[in-house]
């Protein structure tokens, strides 16, 4: 992962605004989410899990101004100390140091990262699936994760009690150990992470018993979500420091829901207005009539005008979502279609008939109209 280009990765440019760089995560935290993977295979899968792995760790260093900057300046989050430092013994300058300490490590001289540097804890993407009214009122969730977590009883050290470790007599404590080669241009120096403390710096005189000395356990959590009234379809509620542990005093990951809203039967969402097709009779339409309408809440009586059309929209105001963070509603949006009666009886066409013979110009405006125009054709 440290090769890859972050910003390459979420697909931005090295000047992204923080908010193009929040963008890109989402979009691509839903396009790896597993829920899409369900049917795929094993292969998919796994690929799927390795780019959303990449993804997490290039949001949680763009999105942090201090480790983009060490990235940007270092190409390393961690800042000087998690590229290569200096220490070329020879007369030249330091932009040399850099070039023969990338050769050396490529001949198996390692990097001067140390494993005790500070790492922060991956993120947890999780998918919750809501219905439509909880999706527009609101509602709590408890949600069960499996994440790592340090050890309870030895705080992350691996020793028995935290205490039970002496500093590593090797490398002196440091984690990282000094060597020196000699080149035509004189004599290098380079550092790589102990091999007998594995960069912490600490040997482990008795290991921790609970954890058999990794410092760090799988747990079950239950995580009760809040969710507000007013979410919509793929928005995202993070909770922070719910993710997976950090090393080494690192900082805990987040917890990233990503919110799935089901589709209603009856009504549809655009934003925070709702849109509903409300059949009416021809004689409610002809004549006018007082009609229920639905919402998600209880029926509003309404007027439906004398010759209203198929396809009318009405607007009833304040009946729609709520909006997210603000205690205002959208509206609902009516389209009424006039339904064409079937099954007529033999009297009930004998007074359609009457009906339509007694028809006055100008009460079909529209078909005179389109007969108007064909004559001009």
């Amino acid at each position: 992962m440290d090769n890859k280009d972050l910003y390459s990765i979420l697909g931005v440019s090295k000047g992204a605004s923080d908010a193009e760089i929040k963008s890109a995560y989402r979009n691509l935290a839903k396009q790896y989410h597993p829920d899409k993977f369900s049917n795929a295979s094993e292969s998919e899968k796994k690929n799927a899990e390795e780019k959303m792995k990449d993804v997490n760790h290039a949001y949680s260093v763009l999105s942090d101004k201090e480790k983009r900057a060490n990235y940007d300046n270092y190409g390393s989050e961690d800042g000087p100390t998690g590229g290569f430092g200096s220490g070329f013994g020879g007369g030249f300058g330091g932009g040399f140091d850099d070039i023969f300490s990338n050769i050396f490590s490529a001949f198996g001289g390692g990097g001067r990262r140390s494993q005790s540097t500070r790492v922060d804890g991956d993120d947890i993407t999780l998918n919750l699936v809501l219905t439509f009214k909880e999706a527009a009122f609101g509602c709590e969730k408890e949600i069960n994760i499996n994440r790592t977590e340090e050890c309870s009883e030895c705080k992350g050290t691996g020793a028995k009690n935290g205490t039970s470790f002496t500093t590593c007599p090797k490398c002196g404590g440091s984690g990282q150990i000094n060597t020196v080669q000699n080149t035509p241009f004189g004599q290098i120096r380079n550092t790589r992470v102990c091999d007998a403390c594995r960069g912490t710096g600490k040997k482990i005189t008795e290991t921790c018993p609970k954890c058999g000395g990794k410092g760090y356990q799988k747990a079950k959590r239950s995580v009760k979500i809040n969710v507000p009234a007013g979410v919509d379809n793929g928005q995202m509620m993070t909770y922070y420091n719910e993710g997976e542990a950090g090393r080494n005093g690192g900082r805990k990951g987040n917890l990233i829901i990503v919110l799935s809203v089901k589709g209603h039967e009856v009504f549809k969402r655009r934003g925070a207005d709702l849109h509903i097709d409300f059949p009416i009779t021809f004689t409610q339409a002809a004549l006018g009539a007082k009609v229920d309408i639905p919402t998600l809440t209880d029926p509003v009586e309404y007027n439906i005008p004398e010759g209203t059309q198929s396809g009318t929209v009405f607007r009833i105001k304040g009946k729609g979502i709520k909006i997210l963070k603000k205690e205002a509603y959208g509206d609902l949006y009516v389209t009424v279609n006039v339904e064409t009666p079937k099954n007529l009886t033999p009297r009930q066409k004998e007074l359609l008939n009457a009906l339509n013979s007694s028809m006055l110009a100008g009460q079909n405006p529209k078909q005179k109209s389109f007969y108007d125009t064909l004559k001009k054709l």
